[in-house]
């Protein structure tokens, strides 16, 4: 076990953890809402230090990341555990593992030195934080984050976005992209299905932006529960209020979990919410989980194709330092620079 930051001592032996939105208050021998952050004997303690429970190499854009030095990979890493419940979790084996299994911890000891290492062997231009929600193991991320830096590497969260302003201070000056899972806009859907509420992510979202990391966001798709178009409107509309050069992939779903009753997200929606949000005035949208055009990325000005994908797989890069081939409008993004 190794002590936790961003919490406070409380009456009676509690604590009250200051990293995540629920910002739990926890009697001693509890855990809070994520199930991997303990009070023990009042000192609130982090159970997945260093216990890495997946870790492989991506592409980037499998985060997904569009406009973040596309082409490059990343190493990819997460621990047990998540402090969202979400019905649908695709990787409910690994983010509710505590929950689901009496509170056992799995993972492997693998210290900060060794995953960058590791990364740079790989010929990765970054690590990736992922899988699960990185906040939770807020303590080993931010030393690999240290770590990665120092090794010339580039830091990316994916994430769903429900961390305090005190934890975002520790983590942007290390953070260089992140994707934000913004899973509806609604807080009852947040409420009866993912477990939390939307103002915090939103409050993320902007809080990123405004620091300047790179921002983009990503909304699963789900039938009967945020497809509707009054849903995409003002989905589409609360991130065309943050900036609309925040690239927002609408994602389809495919039945996982609790929800492995609902059926998978029809073509024609992912159409329609690509739609909406260029109406709101975003100026990338994407559709993911399905390969094909809906992956490529255009020019806002002259409609030029400057990036083909499939499948997550670059197949044709047309841009240079971020610069349209044609118009030569700047295309909004964290691209490689020129050879001098």
């Amino acid at each position: 076990m190794h002590e936790a930051i961003l919490y406070d001592r409380i009456t009676e032996g509690r604590v009250h953890c200051q990293l995540c939105s629920h910002r739990c208050i926890i009697a001693d021998g509890e855990r809070g809402i994520c199930n991997v952050r303990q009070n023990d004997a009042g000192t609130l303690v982090s159970l997945v230090y260093e216990r890495i429970i997946a870790r492989d190499v991506d592409p980037i854009e499998k985060k997904p990341l569009f406009h973040f030095y596309p082409g490059t990979r990343a190493y990819s890493i997460a621990t047990v555990g998540c402090n969202f419940t979400c019905l649908y979790c695709q990787n409910h084996h690994i983010s509710q593992y505590p929950r689901t299994h009496r509170g056992q911890i799995m993972g492997d000891r693998v210290p900060a030195a060794e995953i960058v290492e590791d990364a740079v062997e790989s010929g990765c231009h970054s690590i990736a934080y992922t899988y699960t929600e990185p906040t939770i193991a807020i303590e080993y991320v931010l030393e690999v984050m240290e770590a990665a830096r120092e090794a010339d590497l580039t830091n990316v969260w994916v994430t769903n976005g429900y961390f305090t302003a005190e934890a975002a201070d520790l983590i942007i000056p290390f953070l260089d992209a992140a994707n934000v899972d913004l899973k509806g806009i609604s807080d009852q859907m947040y409420h009866d299905i993912v477990g939390g509420n939307v103002r915090p992510v939103l409050n993320t979202i902007e809080r990123l932006v405004r620091a300047g990391v790179w921002v983009e966001v990503t909304t699963l798709i789900i039938p009967g529960v945020n497809d509707s178009e009054n849903d995409l409107q003002w989905t589409a509309e609360a991130i065309r209020g943050i900036s609309p050069t925040i690239p927002w992939h609408v994602s389809r779903f495919f039945p996982a979990h609790r929800m492995a009753n609902r059926t998978r997200t029809p073509i024609r929606t992912l159409e329609t919410a690509r739609d909406i949000g260029r109406k709101a005035g975003l100026q990338f949208v994407y559709i993911g989980n399905l390969p094909g055009e809906g992956e490529s990325t255009y020019c806002p000005t002259c409609g030029a194709k400057v990036i083909a994908r499939s499948g997550f797989l670059v197949k044709k890069l047309r841009l240079l330092e971020g610069i349209c081939p044609e118009c030569e409008t700047a295309i909004p993004g964290v691209w490689f620079a020129a050879d001098p």
